[in-house]
């Protein structure tokens, strides 16, 4: 995968503006920017150190900062779990896509620009929940975080069944990628299970 520099600056830009909007009614405009901080030098320190040890890994380091910038937030500033998270999910699915048009204009790559094609779809299905999941008769507790997790499973189950077929994209880790990404579209609907079972 190749990383556009004005691609990755423009996604940057675009997710500080998404996760700071997201929750600028709930904490201090510091504190947001703060954890979106702590989240990309984690993203950088991933990439940085898989490009060294382990590039076939980039994206599940990239995802294991994601997870480590998030927990420092939310033990500095108790942050509530659920709403950083989909502020994070949402956030990145822009930058995701621009990283995928880039390199699918730049390799001509039929892989890289399906890839986009899925990630725009998937921020439509995010905007269609958002609207509507409070009026869904099975989803009780009616809290913040459905939209978040069930566009994230659907890109982990998407990721999955693709690896199944075509291993050989560059951003999969051969045999593991079915399997890792599987257990990751198993969390995320798990947690958006367990969040519909919450009381509000």
């Amino acid at each position: 995968m190749l990383f556009s520099i004005p691609a990755t600056v423009l996604g940057i830009v675009i997710f500080l503006f998404i996760f700071w909007n997201k929750q600028r009614e709930d904490y201090p405009s510091g504190e947001i920017f703060s954890t979106s901080f702590y989240i990309l030098s984690s993203i950088g320190l991933g990439l940085l150190v898989s490009s060294k040890y382990f590039p076939a890994w980039w994206f599940w380091a990239s995802i294991a900062g994601i997870i480590l910038g998030l927990g420092l937030g939310l033990l500095r500033f108790r942050f509530r779990f659920f709403e950083s998270l989909e502020a994070i999910i949402i956030g990145l699915l822009p930058w995701l896509s621009l990283v995928f048009l880039s390199d699918s204009i730049s390799s001509s790559s039929i892989f890289s620009f399906g890839a986009f094609a899925v990630v725009v779809a998937l921020m439509g299905l995010y905007h269609f929940l958002d609207r509507h999941y409070k009026g869904f008769s099975w989803y009780r507790s009616g809290r913040i975080g459905f939209s978040g997790l069930t566009v994230a499973g659907a890109f982990f189950l998407i990721r999955a069944a693709v690896a199944s077929f075509l291993p050989f994209v560059l951003s999969f880790v051969e045999s593991f990628e079915a399997i890792l990404s599987g257990v990751a579209a198993f969390i995320l609907f798990l947690l958006t299970f367990n969040l519909a079972r919450q009381e509000t």
